[in-house]
């Protein structure tokens, strides 16, 4: 008898124009590392990983899509909700009107964007 299959992870791809300065971004703002490149000098394709998180970066010319539109936005469970959100706050990754909140949906949350509009949502269960 054949398995069921089974998910375990997801690996979402965000667009960026620059994957140097996302890779800045993600390394040094938010503490992910560097899992692989495409190019070490000028890549294309690249992914940062943190914890059991990882996400890809892909370049994407800004001109041939609007930054304010469309977005992804990917929400992200997390342990030690709090001293995350003091650790980013200290790198001063938000923007004035990020708060720590809890949802009518049962969550504690944060929320911003990374330099190409796409959106990052931290969060765990009440």
């Amino acid at each position: 008898m054949d398995q069921k299959g089974y998910l375990h992870q997801i690996h979402p791809v965000l667009p960026v124009w620059d994957v140097i300065e996302a890779l800045d971004f993600y390394v040094n703002r938010l503490g992910f590392r560097i899992a692989f490149a495409d190019d070490p000098k000028k890549p294309k394709y690249a992914g940062v990983i943190k914890d059991a998180v990882e996400i890809h970066l892909q370049w994407h010319d800004a001109k041939e899509w609007d930054a304010e539109i469309d977005r992804p936005m990917l929400r992200i469970v997390t342990q030690n909700i709090e001293s995350l959100y003091r650790e980013y706050g200290e790198k001063e990754v938000f923007n004035p009107h990020t708060l720590l909140r809890e949802t009518a949906w049962g969550t504690k949350e944060f929320a911003f964007y990374d330099p190409f509009k796409n959106g990052l949502t931290f969060y765990r269960d009440i």
